[in-house]
């Protein structure tokens, strides 16, 4: 079983950044989603706890940067230049294997996830 804990959300202007953070008990992958409302939940980035690689979608790379500290099993997502349309619930998913690493940004290939922090950037 793993624990996941998101936190870091709030409100912000429009241009300005946050940072979000994922405890997690233990992890091999873990992935940042979002989801809106009355829209699907999307992948925005995804890390593999050894040796870091990661992956992005292409619409965020740029603006959104994810890391991690192994020490303590936190994985960051780095959010700059947010718009309003960046508005949404943030989720951290987990797993010990995905079965396609190239599929990381469907949320079926994610077994843990945690509930969620909200963002919201205003105009």
């Amino acid at each position: 079983q793993v624990q996941l804990v998101e936190s870091g959300g709030g409100s912000v202007q429009t241009g300005e950044s946050l940072r979000l953070s994922c405890t997690a008990s233990r992890y091999n992958w873990l992935g940042w989603f979002r989801q809106a409302p009355g829209k699907e939940r999307e992948g925005i980035a995804a890390i593999f706890h050894k040796g870091g690689g990661t992956y992005y979608d292409d619409s965020m790379k740029g603006r959104f940067y994810i890391s991690q500290d192994t020490a303590k099993n936190i994985v960051y997502l780095q959010m700059n230049r947010l718009k309003p349309e960046d508005s949404a619930a943030y989720y951290c998913a987990a797993d010990f294997r995905l079965k396609d690493s190239a599929n990381w940004f469907r949320q079926d290939e994610w077994t843990y996830w945690g509930q969620g922090t909200q963002v919201t950037v205003s105009s």
